[in-house]
This record gives C-alpha cells, sequence and structure tokens, in this order.
C-alpha cells in the first residue's frame, strides 16, 4: 500500500474547526498517519495514569496531548488566515502544496 498524503505535515501550524479546542492553534508534533490524525503541541490534553516502574518508581498521573483526527484540521498560510490546501508544480517542477485562499505556495516549516 502507498503512503497516505495529508493536507498536514509535522511542523505546520494549524487551526482546530471542529471539537472541544475549536479555535485553538498549535504546531504539529506528530501524524499518526494509520489512524488519520495529527498530534497538536499544547492542545487535545487529556489525563494519562503512569504505572510505578524502574525509571519512575512513583507513577503518578501525567497530562498528555491526544492526537486529533486531521479533518478537523487547517493549515495557517502566510497571511495567518486557516485555508485549504492543494497541489501544485513549483518553478522547480515538484509538487507543492499551496493556500487555495491566497494562491501561495506554503513553505515545508521543520
Amino acid at each position: 500500500m502507498a503512503n497516505k498524503k495529508y493536507h498536514i505535515k509535522t511542523g505546520d501550524n494549524v487551526k482546530v474547526i471542529a471539537g472541544d479546542e475549536k479555535g485553538k492553534t498549535g504546531k504539529v508534533v506528530k501524524v499518526v498517519t494509520s489512524s488519520d490524525r495529527a498530534v497538536v503541541e499544547g492542545l487535545n490534553m487529556v489525563t494519562k495514569h503512569i504505572k510505578p516502574s524502574a525509571t519512575n518508581p512513583n507513577g503518578g498521573i501525567e497530562k498528555v496531548e491526544a492526537p486529533i483526527h486531521i479533518s478537523n484540521l487547517k493549515v495557517i498560510d502566510t497571511t495567518g488566515e486557516a485555508t485549504r490546501t492543494g497541489r501544485k508544480l513549483n518553478d522547480q517542477g515538484k509538487l507543492q502544496r499551496y493556500s487555495k485562499n491566497s494562491g501561495e505556495f506554503i513553505a515545508d516549516q521543520k
């Protein structure tokens, strides 16, 4: 099976358009292709109970970021607006993402 292509990549600034975190923005930390989800820095925090182990003898309760479905995220372009994305050939003949609002190419932010 070929790798899936998403409108979101690691390092992108995104805006949440649906769900409990609607309207908030953050940076994509990780894209989980197996479940079509992305982890966004500081958003969708959940409580995890950590079992005591050799490295963490006390265990405890931690707040961690849970993945958000990719359909609920929009990329923020250079103008600072959330936008839909498309792909078209750039000057070098490579496919690159572009903003459907402004028509400008989206630079890969890592």
